[in-house]
């Protein structure tokens, strides 16, 4: 299948590692330019970069920080400027919120954290977008996807500052869907399931996330990464403002 993505130039958020690490890598396999967006961890940026370069693509890690609406524009005016515009963004990153306390209530849940979130989690992959749309409008061309989570759907006690910006994206990837894509710009969002990754996680947990899968096991990146870079090629001409579950039909422990 021909994706259309060779030379075509991609923003990846939060691709130091994981899921967004896995995105831009396979981008590079299909040729593309790549911005390698990251917060805090520039060593992992650049390790991203590197496998982009080997897998075939150019690639160019640039600092992007979603809680600060100045440092989005910012950080997008650097892609822009490295790239020579987007073609293709993937709002990846995330910032977590911190674990409610053990004896926190519903209604003992501070509210900074969840203001923190909503600007880190919602807020950023606005702005981010709106700082790519015009690129793409212009050229009447382009693809976004959002990356999410099965929370939104089953809901978790205590995942109320990470899933309540996550659903706001569910909402923004319908309208921006509406508003854009007679522009030539489709915006679909992927729910992935549980990526272990780098992150070491307790052995209860992953057995009882596996258990919950349909699958009987958890996620690999790459998993999400195929099916992110085929709703970002022009392979896809026609699928736009879907809400995608990649994560073995996982339903959520209470």
């Amino acid at each position: 299948m021909e994706l259309g993505l060779a030379g075509k130039r991609v923003l990846v958020s939060g691709a130091s590692s994981n899921i967004g690490r896995a995105t831009a890598v396979a981008f590079g396999g299909e040729g593309a330019l790549v911005a390698v967006g990251y917060h805090r961890n520039e060593a992992g940026a650049r390790h991203t970069a590197t496998l982009v370069e080997q897998a075939g693509g150019k690639a160019v890690p640039v600092r992007l920080d979603l809680g600060d609406e100045s440092a989005v524009r910012r950080g997008a005016e650097r892609a822009h400027a490295a790239l020579g515009g987007v073609d293709v963004l993937v709002n990846n990153a995330v910032a977590f919120p911190d674990h409610p306390a053990p004896d926190e209530l519903f209604e003992t849940a501070p509210a900074a954290r969840m203001r923190t979130s909503l600007a880190a989690n919602l807020l950023g992959h606005f702005l981010l977008s709106q700082s790519v749309v015009g690129t793409m409008r212009a050229n009447g061309w382009g693809r976004i996807v959002h990356i999410s989570s099965g929370l939104v759907e089953d809901g978790r006690a205590g995942s109320s500052a990470y899933v309540t910006p996550k659903a706001g994206l569910h909402g923004l990837t319908r309208t921006m869907s509406r508003e854009l894509a007679t522009a030539g710009i489709l915006t679909n969002l992927v729910m992935a399931g549980l990526v272990v990754g780098e992150r070491e996680l307790p052995e209860p947990l992953l057995r009882q996330a596996a258990a919950a899968a349909a699958t009987g096991r958890t996620t690999e990146a790459g998993e999400v990464a195929n099916l992110v870079v085929f709703l970002c090629s022009a392979a896809n001409g026609h699928v736009t403002g879907e809400l995608i579950r990649a994560d073995g039909h996982f339903l959520t422990p209470a």
